[in-house]
């Protein structure tokens, strides 16, 4: 097989390994690797652990819950629930599937929707932020939880209307990276029992007819979640702070253990090494948002990763136990 060059040419971060994309190494993790390394494979094994039922205090109780919610844009309420944000939510969304699932657990584990349409990065960079505020009165009031209950964020969100790509010392992606480091403090300022946060990036911008996120930001946005998660790992490694992100200290209740959740972008119609490809008829006219076809895709993935992964199984799973 020929592979295609390196440096310059858009390729799934998953496959690009230890290739690079303008002197960036791919791979979602360092070294090219797509899992965490063992320091934040153990740091996230011991997060996942402490996962409990806490009653709206914050106290660990028998007959608490634990919230695991979305945090994002229109894409991402579309593929979690709805796209109104509220319940229903549509059967082949995320939320509607696991309903339907009879292994998912009922007993403690609550699914909630945090994403609401136009809800780009800048939305929730602030902790005083209205965002979080209709989160807390809209979202989880009403099902007579509070946000100390919160301890599992899925993060999907991206910078609005960018115009400057890699390898440009001011690159879009570099804002976006600054911006994901102020939203997960923003997160563990708001849920104090935040435990884990599984981002992920955008899927395929090639199809976007508005300027609002297409390529190739849609791809490079990929590489700020990669370098907002290797910012954590080096600092818990003693490296220094880095100033584009931020502290991201687990140490210091800066921010809960960070993860990759599903990456889901693939280059249009060109495979992806495990098949998954994106058509246009998987968006809407604006070729942004995600169609029924799409939300459907990423709702499956969502599922496939609380139901498999080794951080999330053990709760998200009924009569399961994070040992």
């Amino acid at each position: 097989m020929i592979l295609p060059p390196t440096d310059t040419v858009r390729i799934p971060i998953t496959d690009l390994a230890t290739r690079t994309y303008y002197k960036n190494q791919g791979g979602l993790y360092p070294a090219g690797s797509n899992v965490p390394p063992p320091d934040q494979d153990s740091a996230a094994r011991a997060r996942r652990n402490t996962i409990r039922p806490l009653d709206v205090n914050g106290d660990e109780s028998p007959f608490g819950k634990y919230v695991l919610l979305s945090i994002g844009m229109g894409n991402t309420t579309e593929e979690w629930c709805s796209k109104g944000s509220g319940p229903p939510c549509t059967s082949w969304s995320f939320m509607g599937r696991a309903a339907l699932d009879p292994t998912v657990n009922r007993n403690s584990l609550v699914i909630v929707n945090g994403a609401a349409n136009g809800q780009d990065a800048p939305a929730w960079t602030s902790p005083k932020s209205p965002a979080y505020e209709r989160i807390k009165n809209v979202r989880l009031a009403p099902l007579g939880l509070s946000e100390n209950q919160v301890e599992v964020v899925w993060l999907n969100v991206a910078d609005p209307h960018p115009d400057m790509s890699l390898p440009a010392d001011s690159a879009d992606a570099y804002a976006f990276l600054a911006n994901l480091g102020a939203i997960v403090r923003s997160l563990r300022v708001r849920y104090p029992y935040l435990q884990l946060v599984f981002l992920t990036s955008r899927s395929y911008g090639g199809y976007a007819n508005t300027g609002w996120n297409p390529e190739p930001y849609a791809y490079e946005e990929g590489f700020s979640v990669k370098w907002a998660i290797e910012s954590q790992i080096n600092e818990m490694r003693g490296r220094p702070v880095n100033p584009q992100t931020g502290s991201l200290s687990i140490a210091k209740k800066l921010a809960p253990v960070m993860l990759w959740g599903p990456y889901i972008w693939a280059d249009g119609m060109t495979p992806r090494s495990d098949g998954l490809v994106w058509q246009r008829t998987d968006f809407e006219e604006d070729g942004q948002h995600p169609s029924q076809a799409g939300e459907t895709k990423v709702g499956q993935m969502l599922l496939d990763f609380f139901k498999t992964s080794l951080y999330t199984k053990c709760w998200f799973v009924a009569n399961q136990y994070c040992l």
